[in-house]
Formats: C-alpha cells, sequence, structure tokens
C-alpha cells in the first residue's frame, strides 16, 4: 500500500512540473489548433474602440510614470479612452488623475477590493474592447495593437499578454525566483495556446471583448483568472501574445511574495470550487484537460504529493530488502534538494544567489504556500480588499 501511494505521488509530481510541459509541447507542434480561415490584422481606420482599464488603490506614486506609459503606446489616441478606477484610495491619486483630461476617472468613496472595483468600473466602459493593466506595471508601446488584432478571430473572447519580472544578477530571491518562475509559466501560456486555449490570464495585461464580461462576486480573489476561464468556459478561447508584455519589479523581499504566494493560491482553491463543470472533460475536452493538468493539480493535490514523498521513501527505503533499493536513492536525491532549498532560505535576502539554491527554495516556497492558502481561504482574510505586496 505504502509503495503504491508512493508510486502514485511522485508519478503527480513529475507529470505536474514536467510530463504536461512535454504532452503539451508534442500536442502543440503535432496537434495544433487550426483556425478554418486566415485572419489578417485590422488596417488602422478599421480598428476598433478600446478602454484601457486600471484598476488601484493608493497608487499616486506611480500614476505619473503610467500616465506617460499610456501615452507612449502606439493605437490610435482618438480611439483608446484610459479609464483609472479608484478603490477607497487615502492618498492623492483621485486629486492627480483629475489634472489629466483625457482619463475617465471613476471612482468609490469605500475600498471594496480589486473585483469590487473592476465591477463598478465596468459599467462605465461602452467601447467593444477592455484591456486591463495594474498600476505598477508598465507596457511595450505596441501591445494594445498587437492584443485587440488577435479579437479578429471571433473564436478568441480574451487576449492575455505577458508577464515580465525585471530583475538583475544583484536582485535577491523575491524577484530571481518569481522571474524565473514567469519564464517556466509563459512558455506553458504559449504552448496552451498554440494547442487550444491558454489556460487564465494574467492581471497585469489582458483584453477582453466587453460583451462577454460578468459581475463577479466581490470576494473573488482572482479576478483575472476567473473572468477570463468564465469567457472560456463559454466556449471562446484565450490567445496568448507574448510580443504584448507587462514589466513589473519583484517582490520586495519573500515576505512580501509569501503574502502575494497565499493571496493567489487562495484564489486557487477559490477557483476550482467555483469551476467545478470545467473538470468535466466530457463537456469541455481540450480546455477541462488543460486546466486540470495545468492549474487544478498544482493548486490541489500536488503539494500534497510532494511533500509525502519524503516519508514515504525513507519508511518503504528501510523496509526494502533489495540490492537495488531505489527508494534509498529517491530519499538521498530529495534530502540534497531540500539541502539546497534550505541553503536559499538561508540565502534568501542576499544578492548573487546561485541558481542550484535559489530555484529549488522558490519551488519549495511556492509549494508551502499552497498548503497556507487553505488557512488564508478559511480565515476570510480576503475579505477587507486587497493587500498589496510591496515591490522593489
Amino acid at each position: 500500500m505504502l509503495q503504491f501511494l508512493f508510486w502514485c505521488s511522485l508519478l503527480l509530481v513529475l507529470y505536474t512540473y514536467v510530463g504536461y510541459a512535454l504532452v503539451i509541447f508534442l500536442l502543440a507542434k503535432y496537434r495544433p489548433y487550426k483556425a478554418n480561415v486566415a485572419f489578417e490584422s485590422w488596417k488602422e481606420d478599421e480598428l476598433p474602440e478600446v478602454s484601457l482599464f486600471i484598476a488601484a488603490y493608493n497608487e499616486a506614486d506611480i500614476i505619473a510614470t503610467k500616465m506617460l506609459n499610456c501615452r507612449a503606446l502606439t493605437y490610435p489616441a482618438h480611439k483608446l479612452t484610459i479609464v483609472w478606477v479608484i478603490d477607497g484610495s487615502t492618498d492623492s491619486s483621485e486629486r492627480i488623475l483629475e489634472q489629466y483630461p483625457d482619463v475617465k476617472l471613476v471612482s468609490s468613496p469605500l475600498r471594496k477590493g480589486k473585483t469590487a472595483a473592476i465591477n463598478h468600473g465596468m459599467e462605465y466602459v461602452n467601447t467593444p474592447i477592455v484591456v486591463f493593466s495594474d498600476a505598477n506595471c508598465l507596457l511595450n508601446t505596441d501591445a494594445l495593437m498587437l492584443m485587440v488584432n488577435q479579437f479578429n478571430d471571433p473564436s478568441i473572447g480574451c487576449v492575455s499578454g505577458e508577464k515580465r519580472v525585471a530583475f538583475t544578477d544583484g536582485d535577491t530571491i523575491s524577484s530571481k525566483g518569481e522571474g524565473t518562475y514567469w519564464k517556466y509559466e509563459s512558455l506553458l501560456k504559449k504552448l496552451d495556446y498554440e494547442y487550444y486555449s491558454t489556460v487564465g490570464a494574467a492581471g497585469e495585461l489582458f483584453a477582453i471583448r466587453t460583451s462577454l464580461f460578468t459581475v463577479m462576486p466581490e470576494d473573488t480573489l482572482l479576478d483575472d483568472f476567473m473572468l477570463s476561464m468564465g469567457i472560456a468556459k463559454s466556449g471562446y478561447r484565450i490567445a496568448y501574445t507574448p510580443n504584448a508584455y507587462a514589466v513589473e519589479s519583484g517582490s520586495l523581499n519573500m515576505e512580501e511574495e509569501a503574502k502575494r504566494k497565499r493571496r493567489i493560491a487562495a484564489g486557487g482553491w477559490q477557483s476550482i470550487k467555483r469551476l467545478l463543470p470545467l473538470l468535466n472533460v466530457f463537456t469541455y475536452g481540450k480546455l477541462s484537460f488543460q486546466y486540470i493538468s495545468h492549474r487544478v493539480l498544482r493548486w490541489s493535490v500536488t503539494p500534497f504529493a510532494l511533500f509525502a514523498l519524503l516519508p514515504l521513501s525513507l519508511i518503504i527505503a528501510v523496509g526494502y530488502l533489495s540490492p537495488y533499493n531505489v527508494f534509498y536513492v529517491i530519499f538521498v536525491a530529495q534530502v540534497v534538494f531540500y539541502l539546497c532549498a534550505g541553503i536559499g532560505y538561508l540565502q534568501r535576502d542576499h544578492p548573487h544567489v546561485s541558481k542550484l539554491f535559489y530555484v529549488p527554495y522558490y519551488f519549495i516556497f511556492m509549494n508551502i504556500n499552497v498548503l497556507l492558502g487553505i488557512y488564508y481561504l478559511l480565515s476570510k482574510q480576503h475579505r477587507g480588499g486587497w493587500e498589496k505586496s510591496r515591490r522593489k
């Protein structure tokens, strides 16, 4: 029985973090999604009107930089509406934004959280396409043009840009770990789209057909994921556009990164419950397979399987009478991996940490926070509005 649990756990961990990447690579290469007709980019005079939607809480320090970035976008200015939704900010955000005549300002005196701010702000959007972006990230100049062109394909209901985390060799693990993770995640998103559909969009930069927006419960933690997957669930595809990207700095330190990871993990658990129908492969086919493999496993059972492997391999190795004790080898390999993660933990606030240490540490760190996310969700800490993580 223990051996059965061990092998099931090992296969689950390997499939979640390595196997699915190989499977989706092969599927994307040999069974890619093929549109019935070819779609060309819009000519400039045919481009639809677009709203650039920015929900913010106490972002006064970044508004000027963000507005410079918005005005540098190549999308025709007469077809672009910049919408700022202020969610009960206590700083000077509203006063600063009132100085920009090209901004549509929507504000709420009470802080209700990002999802409530999106629900409120969308009441004032009247363009056929809306692009969501965070206040603390900067977009490349062609981002909107590239994303909007994806909507030429009527099967596309949502377009995800790429999130990029800026870090240097001198940064600490909080930036390097997040940056490395997002390179891996971006590759999976690209392959997912080539096969059928990207599984969820990142809130830093994504676009939807406005007609497909649905009001979300105000306690929704992953508004970007729930909104985009709701669109996918209704039969549309999510396009991935890596050449349209949003750049932001990494978390200030691992403590700030932990706050963010716990919230995301709690949102993952919440999303699984609210998207239960998507687990039905017979109804949703390819999308269900991708959703389960890419998201559900890593947000639910795989972390438990990962942490069960160490004690299981030790217990079996002790009682395994064979000169070829593979369980002992696997146990030792895990000990080495955890030791590297431990060194990464001790060096978490120091620059110039080797990948040999910070990659194992960040991997273990992420999985621990999936488990802590359960407590975060059950304790209802998220009911008081968003808790911003400080960034560099």
